[in-house]
């Protein structure tokens, strides 16, 4: 019997540790990976230095153990042509995965992240598809297990499986070893339940077992495509609910009761829809859980995505497993924008649209045509194209405008931007208001400062902004002080100056505690609204208030928004959960009708073909409603985390095609389909210089631009951070032969 022998190396260093020193160690680990390659067991923890070596120029070992080591940005740039398994756990400094990470890892077959920040399910399946070899995966893990394996547990005890009639017999799932999920309060805990909420649950999500019975799960054949798709659909579409109180992040916690390193006790349980109970199988422990295992549908996204992986989080991925990922994944989640099925090149969509064809590379191309909402645009060739970009855009080109962090007033005062908006005429011309009053007018393509109005009032904050659409040199601007003018940009010194401007510049009437201000279409009237049950109407022409509208809510109104084509209807949204449609003809007494949030209201605005409301209520409670009658149209379904201060706000991009939402709470934005309410992406922010995560204060789509964005972010450091991000999804961060893609692709279509 051949003896196999471990060798441990404990390399600890002190800070101090000079380059010489390194080197040698260096040499050293070299010369013994060489000789005791196939045993070695490398731990490289605690030291920031040699853990950066080591990720830098590689070693020949088969298992690299670098738990706990201080890495701040993951990048495998060395050769690591043996390495097999992988060991990242409580590396808490890995925020995100870059884009060649692992490219040097042809043979890895294992790999544990536990407890680490990746939390990004887009930039994380993209990494981990370069490697080939990859079986297993953990980012938390079975209390019970202590590498990457299969639970021995659920080993020793598969369940044989087998599908009951449908229709005729009531559909068990069960949540064991072999599945995916248990989605509570749109926050997910993988694989397990709490086992002090494990009594009477509603409903269930996630992946699902069928019935324990005779018969091997591998054996399908006398099941219907019929009957499978009606199961798995049915599986999928079931929702969610307990009253288990989420977290941050979508993370959902037994209150009180688990710190950052505590375990989270669960246990695994069957769901019988017949008596609606759950009912406990046996224990399945997991802890040390990454924020990427509290995104919601996290287990089926990764089976979906990962098609050669057998093992993930210590539990066995079945045949089951990956038909409910796929049913899962096409059910929420889109691959391709614009309902492609699959990617095209560039090149090929340039080749058809010189040639005056709209071929496809979807074999029932004509048939998708009539169902597509997009299919006879006029501007297919333009998503067309922005499908091919965005495919291989998983980490998208964002660019901070350092216009505004390099401009400073009087006393070396930086400018800290609190709204900013594109101009719907000029698509170089962005305007911003500042926490301190100020009004800055720059083109954000070339970063140059076009105009500067100092504040006059260094307490008030600039909250309310609006171009007009027929004279686009004429800009409306609110304070929170009260304060309302109207600029002409074409009279405003373009640079920054200690005197007031008063040049060009329109008074209007003080409206108290103002949040928002909207222009109608005819640019001759606006509404203002703020900390107040009342909308006040003003003439632009003669300065005056028309009327002030009292009582329209029963709670304070925090903003009001014109249709985009009509000068007459208006919405407003207000924190008594309520939105309301108006006419201006018919003296607002009674709304054209309200419709309800379970929430306070944050934002509401018509969709550019004002077909639709969008409305943004409290914690990502986000939907879409028909703007004619206020009929719910879309509900995007996104994950709250139980904050009662998570404002959340969404805009529309790409005409009304897809909508960007973030929360104040959250580094995350997130852009969903408006006609299926799929994710597309999720972009996540973090400050550069620090690695800190950045949080969503104000976003906006660009009016000119496929998929671009700009994301007003704060930090939540005393010294808060706050800058506006520029956002091309159809631009890579790696590399800059990708990033001028999607400057010329520009968009001025009005919708669907």
């Amino acid at each position: 019997m051949k003896c196999f022998l471990s060798i441990i190396l404990c390399l600890e260093m002190t800070s101090m540790a000079n380059q010489l020193y390194l080197r040698r160690m260096k040499f050293f680990l070299s010369s013994f990976c060489m000789r005791y390659s196939t045993f070695i067991y490398v731990s490289a923890s605690c030291n920031w230095d040699l853990s950066r070596e080591v990720c830098h120029h590689g070693l020949a070992c088969r298992i690299l153990n670098m738990r706990c080591s201080h890495i701040q940005k993951l990048n495998m740039a060395g050769t690591f042509m043996q390495l097999h398994t992988l060991n990242l756990d409580f590396c808490t400094s890995i925020g995100s995965l870059d884009k060649d990470c692992f490219s040097c890892m042809p043979s890895l077959m294992r790999l544990s992240m536990c407890e680490t920040r990746v939390a990004n399910l887009w930039t994380t399946t993209a990494a981990l598809s370069k490697l080939p070899s990859l079986l297993e995966l953990r980012f938390q893990n079975c209390l019970c297990c202590k590498d990457t394996g299969p639970c021995p547990a659920s080993c020793g005890n598969k369940a044989r499986i087998t599908f009951e009639k449908l229709g005729s017999a009531p559909l068990n799932m069960c949540l064991s070893s072999e599945t995916s999920s248990i989605s509570i309060r749109d926050a997910t805990f993988q694989g397990f339940l709490a086992e002090e909420n494990c009594g009477d649950l509603p409903s269930l999500t996630g992946s699902a077992m069928i019935k324990e019975g005779s018969g091997k799960f591998d054996n399908l054949s006398h099941i219907s495509e019929v009957e499978m798709s009606s199961c798995l659909q049915r599986v999928a579409s079931i929702e969610i609910s307990s009253h288990v109180p989420p977290n941050f992040n979508g993370l959902s916690i037994l209150e009180n009761k688990v710190t950052d390193k505590e375990e989270i006790p669960a246990r695994a349980h069957k769901w019988d829809l017949k008596s609606g109970r759950l009912t406990s199988l046996k224990n399945y422990i997991s802890h040390y859980p990454s924020p990427i295992c509290f995104e919601k549908h996290y287990r089926e996204y990764m089976v979906a995505s990962l098609p050669r992986l057998e093992v993930l989080d210590n539990l066995s991925i079945t045949k089951m497993d990956r038909e409910m990922g796929r049913a899962i994944f096409s059910n929420y989640y889109e691959d391709l924008p614009y309902k492609r099925q699959n990617k095209q090149s560039v090149v090929t969509i340039l080749q058809k649209r010189e040639m005056g064809t709209t071929g496809s590379s979807c074999p029932n191309f004509s048939k998708f045509k009539e169902s597509c909402h997009y299919g006879k645009s006029q501007y297919h060739f333009s998503r067309s194209l922005a499908a091919a970009k965005l495919g291989s855009a998983a980490w998208p080109l964002l660019h901070p405008l350092h216009t505004i962090s390099h401009i400073y007033k009087e006393g070396s005062k930086k400018l800290r931007a609190r709204q900013f908006e594109y101009h719907p005429s000029d698509s170089c011309l962005m305007v911003f208001g500042t926490l301190d009053g100020d009004i800055v007018v720059i083109n954000h393509e070339s970063g140059k400062l076009v105009g500067y109005v100092p504040s006059a009032n260094n307490k008030s904050s600039v909250l309310g902004l609006c171009w007009l659409k027929k004279y686009p040199s004429k800009l409306l601007a609110g304070s929170d002080n009260g304060c309302l003018k109207l600029f002409d940009i074409n009279h405003i010194p373009p640079k920054v100056g200690g005197v007031n401007c008063s040049a060009g510049v329109a008074t209007f009437d003080d409206f108290d505690q103002l949040t928002s201000v909207h222009v109608n279409s005819e640019d001759d009237q606006f509404l203002a609204s703020g900390n107040s049950k009342d909308v006040a109407l003003y003439d632009i022409s003669s300065g005056k208030r028309l009327q002030l509208f009292t009582n329209m809510h029963r709670e304070s109104i925090n903003v009001v928004k014109f249709a985009h084509h009509s000068p007459f209807l208006f919405a407003t949204s207000s924190f008594d959960h309520d939105v309301k449609l108006w006419d201006l003809r018919q003296k607002p007494q009674w709304p054209c009708y309200t419709a309800s949030s379970s929430s306070g209201n944050v934002m509401v605005c018509f969709s550019p073909d004002d077909r639709y409301l969008l409305v943004s209520a409290v914690d990502n409670e986000v939907k879409q409603l028909l703007a004619v009658d206020g009929r719910l149209h879309m509900d995007f379904k996104i994950a709250s985390t139980g904050s009662v201060l998570n404002y959340t706000r969404s805009y529309y991009i790409n005409g009304s095609d897809y909508i960007v939402s973030g929360s104040c709470d959250e580094n995350a934005v997130r852009i969903c389909c408006t006609q299926t309410g799929r994710r597309l992406r999720d972009v996540y922010l973090e400050d550069v210089e620090s690695g800190n995560s950045l949080y969503v204060q104000s976003l906006r789509g660009d009016p000119f631009r496929l998929f671009h964005m700009s994301v007003l972010t704060a930090s939540k450091r005393p010294c808060s951070k706050w800058e506006i991000i520029k956002v091309n999804l159809l631009a890579s961060s790696h590399g800059t032969e990708e990033q001028s893609h999607g400057k010329n692709i520009r968009s001025t279509f009005q919708g669907g």
